[in-house]
């Protein structure tokens, strides 16, 4: 009974997370939030692009390294979770149906994930494995919004400069930031690590630039207001890691592929050894992101999983002690930009911040909009999405460019199956 009130608790307060915009899960989703909470995008499309972005992982990665295993790979509840959240406006009723949907959909998974799958592979054409291109480029471009911040900010020549900086960090750290660690690796996440020299880069390029007394006093409103936006939601934050935590200890959820399997083996040592690895090559893409967007992720940097295997078996101590690591996470954060605040003049990064987002954002999801309808349809597919996406800037109501490209993709995999079921279509095209 305690696994079933877990995993629905999981569920449903992941859901709510999402739906207030305080957390999510994809990387590759979480910049997009804030577009949302800006009122650059609209509801309907900020939950088609969670769906484009995160349900092709649930089917295509999430689910099925979960069949067989008796343990959910946590990517199939919070994907999920931050789709559902998305669904529903951000007020009471909407509150409470995503905390039903997003338990519901827990206990589903527990019971009975293979059928998920079977479903879905039903259709004539199941496009949703697909789905996954779209995503990959925005974790792998998202990098470089500060070399586009800082082109726009000081020109075109220190862009550039902090753009190589940025690839080379990303090469050196794709190359050589392995370390081993008794039997497991550490891999630091190269693209998180290239996030933060670029950061960096920018707040020195930042600090070079002459500001008035007046700047430097407005200065905390860069960053602060994101970070105090994480701030004042720390005890849902907390619960979450503690409820993540404590399923772990019940072998009833696992941070990731690795972990799992050596959980199911009884490895727990191994296991906590990979997950700790993991958790620390996480670091600097999940603080950069909640830093830059004041949207954090429902397990943080991951060291709630770590915990779990360490304390498997104490559910009740497990959730204590991933409360308090993912509390100790948040202030981390709020000690790290504090930091920034000795910097003058990174008062006037806040838009060219906001602004160089949505522009890589644009392209990258434009990019694995069109690598996934090619994979569906060939050149038919990448002829519907860019023709889709040029004719909707021509609308006199057009989607937000971010959405128009996986709202494209989704379009084009319900087409191809009513083709299909009608006898007209034949892939590839």
């Amino acid at each position: 009974m305690l696994n079933y009130i877990v995993i629905m608790l999981i569920g449903a307060l992941a859901s709510v997370l999402a739906n207030k915009g305080i957390a999510v899960f994809n990387d590759g989703f979480r910049p997009l939030v804030p577009q949302f909470l800006e009122g650059k995008m609209s509801r309907k499309e900020l939950a088609a692009t969670s769906f484009a972005i995160s349900f092709g992982l649930v089917i295509g990665f999430g689910i099925p390294q979960s069949i067989g295993a008796t343990i959910i790979l946590i990517h199939s509840i919070l994907l999920a979770t931050d789709i559902i959240g998305t669904i529903f406006n951000d007020d009471l009723v909407g509150n409470i149906l995503a905390a039903v949907v997003g338990a519901g959909y827990g206990l589903l998974l527990l019971v009975g994930l293979e059928t998920i799958v079977n479903l879905f592979a039903m259709l004539p054409f199941n496009f949703l494995g697909n789905l996954n291109s779209i995503s990959a480029p925005v974790v792998a471009s998202f990098a470089v919004f500060p070399a586009v911040a800082v082109a726009m900010q000081h020109g075109f020549n220190k862009g550039a400069i902090t753009g190589v900086i940025t690839f080379v960090v990303w090469f050196l750290t794709k190359k050589f930031g392995v370390f081993a660690l008794n039997d497991a690796k550490i891999a630091l996440n190269a693209e998180g690590i290239a996030m933060l020299v670029g950061t960096i880069a920018m707040l020195y390029f930042a600090s070079k630039q002459k500001s008035d007394s007046s700047s430097n006093a407005s200065l905390a409103s860069v960053f602060a207001d994101k970070v105090k936006r994480i701030q004042n939601n720390i005890v849902y934050i907390a619960i979450m890691g503690g409820l993540l935590a404590a399923g772990v200890s019940l072998l009833i959820v696992a941070g990731d592929p690795t972990s799992l399997a050596l959980l199911k083996e009884g490895q727990f040592s191994s296991a906590a050894i990979a997950a700790f690895a993991r958790a620390i090559g996480f670091i600097p893409l999940v603080f950069t992101t909640a830093i830059v967007t004041g949207v954090y992720g429902p397990a943080g940097a991951t060291f709630v999983f770590v915990a779990g295997i360490v304390l498997h078996g104490n559910p009740f101590v497990a959730f204590i002690v991933g409360a308090v690591l993912i509390t100790l996470e948040v202030l981390l954060i709020n000690v790290f930009a504090k930091t920034m605040d000795k910097f003058p003049g990174v008062r006037d990064m806040g838009e060219h911040i906001r602004t160089s987002m949505s522009k890589v954002l644009e392209l990258a999801l434009l990019v694995g909009s069109v690598t996934a309808a090619y994979a569906m349809a060939a050149n038919a597919g990448t002829l519907f999405v860019i023709g889709a996406y040029l004719l909707n800037r021509q609308a006199k109501k057009p989607i937000v460019d971010l959405a128009v490209g996986p709202v494209a993709v989704i379009a084009l995999g319900i087409i191809l199956n009513i083709f299909l079921l009608l006898g007209i279509w034949t892939l590839p095209v």
